[in-house]
């Protein structure tokens, strides 16, 4: 889901990006610090969805909408200080109002909701129906960390060991592999293959990567309470916040 940050303060346009960048699927494609810059980049950008502040100076957010196209079909989750304005966002058909300082919790409501609003309407991934067509006859099975799989890109393919594949990365609906000294882009996305990894040998590190746990070389403390992961052949994985709880959780002892 295309986003889009607006919010006349610097430091509340980054914890909004923080707080998104854990969330699977959203893509912040711009960031606006003003009502005249957010309008121009909602025109040329056309987002599925805007995070748009509602008290700014000059314009506020219920002026921006006014200003938009007529043809725009961005939907908006307002996020504001003030409790007063919530009756008039939802006249405008805003998805939802949040409340600042945002909650992680409420900004994942949110999020969910828009995904159930746009996702009919809206071209939220890059695939196309022939993608999807392929993507159906390949199978869904577990993988065990012992199991030779074909990997195949384009007219090259390897025969590889699941426990050889040392990092996985999305790149849309296609997931970059990294095996040995190689990596290959195959036509499948981060979460299907997530879902056929074996949880005790692959852990999801954010929204963009899968490591395999035997490959850690090293763990050191990182920002607000996260953690950095040092692979194998000097590769640096950031954890997320949630993904450092979990990490924490289920591999302490």
């Amino acid at each position: 889901m295309k986003s889009i940050i607006v919010d006349d303060e610097r430091l509340a346009r980054r914890e909004m990006r923080s707080l998104l960048g854990e969330i699977p699927n959203v893509e912040i494609i711009g960031e606006a610090g003003s009502g005249e810059e957010a309008i121009e980049m909602i025109s040329v950008l056309k987002p599925n969805l805007v995070l748009l502040d509602i008290n700014m100076p000059g314009m506020n957010g219920f002026e921006v909408l006014e200003h938009l196209p007529k043809d725009c079909k961005s939907r908006v989750i307002f996020t504001t200080a003030h409790d007063e304005y919530a009756i008039q966002a939802f006249k405008v058909n805003a998805i939802d109002y949040l409340l600042k300082p945002i909650e992680p919790e409420r900004l994942n409501e949110a999020i969910a909701r828009a995904f159930e609003i746009l996702e009919p309407h809206s071209n939220l991934t890059s695939s196309s129906m022939d993608i999807g067509q392929e993507q159906e006859v390949i199978s869904n099975a577990p993988l065990k960390a012992g199991d030779p799989v074909l990997v195949r890109e384009g007219e090259k393919c390897w025969f590889v060991n699941v426990s050889d594949i040392w990092l996985l990365e999305s790149e849309g609906n296609y997931t970059k592999l990294y095996f040995g000294d190689k990596h290959a882009v195959i036509l499948r996305s981060l979460a299907a293959l997530e879902e056929r990894l074996d949880s005790g040998v692959f852990f999801r590190a954010n929204r963009r990567q899968i490591f395999n746990l035997q490959y850690v070389q090293s763990v050191e403390p990182w920002f607000s309470n996260s953690y950095r992961i040092m692979l194998k052949g000097n590769m640096e994985i950031d954890l997320s916040r949630r993904q450092s709880r979990v990490f924490r959780e289920k591999l302490s002892i």
